[in-house]
């Protein structure tokens, strides 16, 4: 499907991708919901892309709703703040999804806290101007966004003021609000371009002007008309577009969003700013807005609770460090077939078991998938059908990455460009011998890490 923007040269899709069961089903009519302020949180102090944060705060003190309870670590870092009133435990370990094990800050819910519908309208309620907005400099968002503590939400969780800040070195002169959710069963985003458009428009224009960016576009799949036509309402007048791009996996990928738009290619190790382009989430800029025009930090984020493992199917606004036991009883629990939960989508997600790991800044959703999902047949021989190059988006040929890393021969890897790839699935989806193929990249990339630390 062409482009229904003007002003862009793209066409609309990329190379390559696959098309995954989209299973938007389960919640994509559901409505944000808050979840009730939990008894505690933990706040690991590395959730984010980057050097981890330092607690700035001690045992048995009291802290206020949106207090900073931790500071940047360095410049690629983000700050923590809490996301209830009460007060410091004693600092605790934690095992994220991926595995990690870091360190956490524990708060304990201590008197009356911000609930329902207050706690909605005081994040995303009231007026979001689109004029006049010429008064904040593109140092004070960048210093907001610092201060905020915010990160990108769409679940890479790279440091925002990072991205967003006028750079001498790159002359930016596009922005693009990445609102493709692509990735199967998630729905929050999308559920946030249809109740939160408003500071989603304000914060693309706070975005674009702390880059410097003269054209702003709202990128949608076509399988989202509802959102598309939200946010065209919403846009009017404003000089933001919205280019609404083919559904296909992953069009949500940063490069593979900047070639359907732009027709511009990211360099192999290069950045969006190379070819002249910043990106962000719709949460993401939402939550700019918010910090830029009110001084409020992240505290809370939209998840999604989906798949046909659940009992009940939400999108529900969480506070950030609730353990995620808490979201699946919200949601009425698991139903009899459930048989894996994922911490993300079912293509770059991470299947896991500790239900008491928190939410984090880059906690999108969490798929319950039942056994028919997961029934697969057994790994058989790679026979050299050309089926992963046929769908990888960077061009790479996976099957030889991945012989590589189960060989642990990071020379080779590192020659086929495994740190090229960002795990987005697409060939795994088109194996017909059921090979592993993200898993041995993902032990391939780990080695490599462990080599330059020796």
């Amino acid at each position: 499907m062409a482009l229904t923007i003007d002003g862009f040269e793209g066409s609309g899709t990329f190379a390559h991708g696959v098309h995954p069961p989209e299973n938007k089903m389960f919640s994509t009519e559901m409505a944000i919901e808050v979840v009730p302020q939990p008894s505690k949180v933990l706040l690991p102090l590395s959730q984010h892309v980057g050097a981890p944060c330092q607690s700035i705060v001690k045992p048995k003190q009291s802290v206020a709703f949106g207090e900073m309870v931790a500071k940047g670590g360095g410049f690629v870092s983000a700050a923590l703040h809490a996301p209830i009133a009460g007060k410091i435990q004693r600092n605790v370990v934690t095992t994220l999804p991926q595995g990690r094990r870091v360190e956490a800050i524990a708060i304990k819910s201590d008197g009356e806290q911000l609930e329902g519908d207050e706690l909605l309208e005081e994040i995303f309620g009231g007026k979001w101007p689109t004029k006049g907005l010429e008064k904040y400099d593109p140092q004070q968002i960048s210093n907001a966004i610092h201060d905020a503590g915010i990160v990108g939400l769409g679940g890479a969780a790279f440091p925002t003021h990072v991205k967003l800040m006028s750079n001498d070195k790159a002359d930016i002169d596009t922005f693009l609000i990445n609102g493709c959710e692509c990735e199967p069963f998630l729905t929050c985003d999308y559920r946030m371009m249809i109740e939160a458009a408003g500071p989603i428009i304000t914060g693309a224009l706070l975005g674009a002007r702390a880059v410097g960016a003269k054209n702003i576009a709202i990128c949608i799949e076509d399988n989202k008309p509802r959102a598309i036509n939200v946010l065209q309402k919403a846009a009017d007048g404003t000089g933001i577009k919205i280019a609404v791009l083919k559904t296909k996996y992953p069009q949500g990928s940063e490069k593979q969003l900047i070639m359907a738009v732009t027709k511009r290619a990211v360099p192999l190790g290069g950045l969006p700013m190379n070819v002249g382009v910043a990106v962000s989430n719709v949460g993401t800029i939402a939550a700019v807005a918010r910090a830029v025009l009110r001084g409020k930090p992240l505290t809370h984020r939209a998840v999604s609770i989906t798949g046909g493992g659940i009992l009940n199917p939400k999108n529900l606004l969480v506070a950030v460090g609730t353990p995620i036991r808490e979201l699946f009883d919200y949601c009425g629990g698991f139903r009899e077939n459930a048989a894996r939960v994922i911490s993300g989508g079912p293509m770059m997600g991470f299947a896991f078991t500790n239900f008491d790991a928190p939410v984090t800044k880059g906690t999108s959703g969490i798929t319950v998938l039942t056994r028919e999902d997961v029934a697969k047949s057994e790994e058989t021989s790679c026979v050299r059908c050309g089926r992963c190059v046929d769908g990888c988006p960077m061009n790479l040929v996976p099957t030889k990455i991945a012989l590589a890393s189960r060989n642990k021969d990071i020379d080779l890897a590192q020659q086929y460009n495994i740190m090229a790839c960002f795990e987005c699935g697409s060939c795994a989806y088109n194996c017909p011998a059921g090979i592993p193929l993200v898993q041995l990249i993902r032990t391939g990339k780990g080695l490599i890490m462990a080599s330059k630390k020796k």
